[in-house]
């Protein structure tokens, strides 16, 4: 894999965070870096008969860590190195939150040990849910989080002061030359970000190759011809063999950013494109359903707006409230607050929430996320006929309520 310089956005332009207005807590949750250089992580932990969150605290930061019984320990290594349980409060019958402190000797920068650290071996324990985690300043810096972010992909869009729109090329099953012809519609009318579905891999009907080729060049047609600058954003997601492949052709065709599923090929992945290819990443989040369950897992926001974020998604889908999917109108706040939120440089993720959205309700949700949000609306455009008309029609609405 040729080593591509990084077209990093200058710091100067990251996006100011702003704070939105469906959370409670957007004016008071300006995220402080933990001061004493460890990882925090608060788990909320579901007792079985008998079990004492105490002592299941302590065993959670011994697993996560020197895996071994502390008898077994000498105790300067173990004071350097296992989990440190730092408070333990009971909140209900079988109830209990508990907050655990790892030092950075156990991850350095390497993303994939933060994740194994944070919920590795106790992924396979039950009752064990984490719900918050403070980030020490060496380690945010070391992962650097997103190389465009906000401010990038207004740069690249040209898009100020109004939500930006997103679509997705579908059905699977159409030829490459049907999804290039889609995608030359949704220029026209004024999308500003034209992505592959997520399900569009390399299936014979429309090639990888095939269907970047065509739909960049129809994308790029459009715009030259109707005065627009949508982007086309092909979804690279791929065996890791083929991912490289794909992503110096995706950069050698003139594409500026790819959609990636970060939990299907590696969440590391975000930094290699990053650092090695320069384009931004619009960040899926198919198969981290499994992660949110209520008494197990990691909460959302933990997921979606703090881990794809450090990793380096510059914009982060996630299914909205109201839609198909079951996000609460208060989670999908959180993860907007996350991806916005202060977190030492780092620059800001643009929120995309989808799964549902309507051309009908785009303005109401351009109100209540801000201006910092990528709406994502597909099958509502469809539905329509006319894509250039729908398009131009979901473009006045979100101009209107911006």
């Amino acid at each position: 894999m040729s080593a591509i310089p990084s077209r990093r956005v200058d710091s100067a332009a990251r996006s100011r965070p702003q704070a939105d207005p469906g959370s409670a807590h957007a004016a008071t949750t300006a995220a402080d870096l933990r001061g004493d250089g460890r990882l925090g992580v608060r788990y909320a932990l579901t007792l079985a008969v008998g079990e004492d969150a105490a002592r299941k605290a302590a065993l959670i930061g011994l697993e996560q860590t020197v895996e071994l019984p502390q008898a077994l320990l000498d105790p300067a290594l173990a004071e350097r190195m296992a989990g440190r349980v730092e408070t333990v409060r009971q909140t209900g019958p079988r109830r209990a939150q508990v907050d655990i402190s790892y030092s950075l000797q156990a991850i350095g920068d390497d993303l994939p040990q933060c994740l194994n650290l944070l919920f590795g071996n106790i992924s396979l324990k039950p009752g064990i849910r984490i719900v918050g985690i403070d980030w020490p300043a060496a380690l945010v810096a070391g992962l650097g989080g997103p190389g465009h972010g906000i401010a990038g992909l207004r740069e690249l869009t040209g898009v100020h002061g109004r939500a930006l729109l997103c679509t997705a090329l579908k059905p699977m099953g159409l030829s490459a030359a049907d999804l290039a012809r889609l995608g030359a519609a949704f220029a026209r009318g004024g999308i500003d970000i034209i992505k592959d579905d997520h399900g569009l891999a390399d299936q014979p009907a429309a090639p990888f190759a095939e269907r970047l080729a065509r739909c960049q060049e129809a994308v790029a047609s459009a715009n030259a011809a109707a005065g627009t600058r949508a982007l086309y954003f092909p979804n690279v997601t791929a065996p890791a063999a083929q991912l490289p492949r794909r992503l110096e052709a995706a950069k050698a065709a003139g594409c500026r950013g790819v959609l990636i599923s970060p939990w299907l090929v590696g969440i590391d992945t975000l930094r290699l494109i990053r650092d090695q290819y320069g384009l931004a990443t619009l960040a899926h989040p198919a198969l981290t359903g499994s992660l949110f369950g209520r008494t197990a897992g990691m909460a959302p926001e933990l997921v979606l707006g703090d881990l794809f974020r450090l990793a380096g998604a510059d914009a982060v889908i996630y299914p909205n409230a109201g839609g198909r999917f079951d996000f609460s109108a208060a989670t999908c706040a959180r993860i907007n607050r996350h991806l916005r939120r202060p977190l030492g440089a780092l620059r800001a993720s643009l929120p995309a929430p989808a799964g549902g959205m309507n051309v009908a309700s785009a303005g109401h949700w351009a109100r209540r996320y801000g201006p910092d949000t990528l709406l994502l609306i597909g099958g509502s455009l469809y539905a329509q006929g006319d894509l250039v008309a729908a398009a131009a029609a979901l473009r006045r609405a979100v101009e209107a309520a911006s």
